[in-house]
């Protein structure tokens, strides 16, 4: 079996998530610049004075396919990287996936990792 672990992090750890899972045998991922908001709905800043909100925050967000009996310990890892202990650290969740393919080569599954 095969587990999808989708993490959303803070955009300055990026770094941090990467060089952990690289050390812990992943061998590739997808990351994508997205926005959001989470229980603090956004924050308050102040520029020159004036008081503005930003409803959206910048995140990343990191796709990774492992095989599912190692998923539970790289999200552990994910999760110590991820860290800074403040609001707004992220979220990281599992599903489980059915079939993979490498188009390339036509691999299947564990193969296509």
């Amino acid at each position: 079996m095969l587990d999808l672990i989708t993490a959303i992090i803070k955009p300055h750890k990026l770094n941090d998530v990467k060089d952990a899972l690289l050390a812990n045998g992943v061998e590739g991922m997808t990351v994508t610049e997205v926005s959001g908001f989470g229980r603090q709905r956004g924050k308050t800043e102040n520029f020159r004075g004036s008081e503005y909100t930003i409803d959206f925050i910048p995140k990343v967000k990191i796709e990774v396919i492992v095989p599912s009996e190692s998923a539970d310990a790289l999200i552990d890892v994910i999760a110590e990287a991820a860290k800074t202990g403040k609001i707004g650290d992220g979220k990281i969740w599992k599903f489980g996936v059915d079939s993979l393919l490498r188009v390339r080569t036509g691999e299947m599954d564990i193969e296509a990792i």
